[in-house]
């Protein structure tokens, strides 16, 4: 795994800004190309973006899966612009 800066605390306003400010579709909100939803009870949440999921769980843990390093550099530019803008 590639270490970075982004905490859990960072996903979770980076979810919660996608899904108060983005597009509702079906069961999934977007914004800026990320893409955020959750479980049935809010325990677990994910984000995704091209190739790349975070999958947030409740218990401050969260798992980073992608497929192409670039991915990866792309959405941590733009999660942390989005960030720093909420």
């Amino acid at each position: 795994m590639i270490n970075n800066t982004l905490t859990n605390r960072d996903f979770l306003r980076l979810f919660n800004l996608i899904s108060t400010k983005g597009t509702k579709l079906e069961s999934t909100y977007e914004f800026s190309g990320i893409r955020a939803w959750n479980d049935f009870d809010g325990y677990t949440c994910w984000l995704s973006y091209k190739d790349l999921t975070i999958t947030i769980l409740f218990h401050g843990k969260f798992d980073v899966e992608f497929e192409h390093k670039d991915t990866f550099n792309e959405f941590y530019k733009k999660a942390n612009s989005l960030i720093a803008l909420s």
